[in-house]
């Protein structure tokens, strides 16, 4: 006798029946919980990427800007170290 894939669905289903029986209503409450946050996380992602596409005044380009201080002659730390720079008091 050779078992197929839905002899080997079958005996799991049953497995999970007898075994797992208490702790099903938990489970399946856990999923569909998830599956609500799930959803509603897609279709909030959908609405900020459609007013994205329309809305592109406030777009922000990303660059390097230089703090005022660290081109003065102050000391400075050996090259090679990251170090950031001082905040203002």
């Amino acid at each position: 006798m050779r078992l197929e894939g839905w002899h080997l669905i079958i005996i799991i289903v049953l497995a999970l029946v007898l075994f797992a029986a208490p702790k099903l209503p938990g489970m399946a409450r856990s999923l569909g919980q998830s599956m609500r946050i799930f959803k509603s996380e897609v279709r909030e992602m959908k609405k900020d990427g459609n007013t994205d596409a329309k809305d592109d005044s406030d777009a922000v380009e990303g660059r390097v800007v230089n703090h005022p201080r660290t081109a003065g002659t102050e000391s400075r730390p050996a090259e090679g170290t990251d170090v950031p720079p001082p905040n203002r008091a």
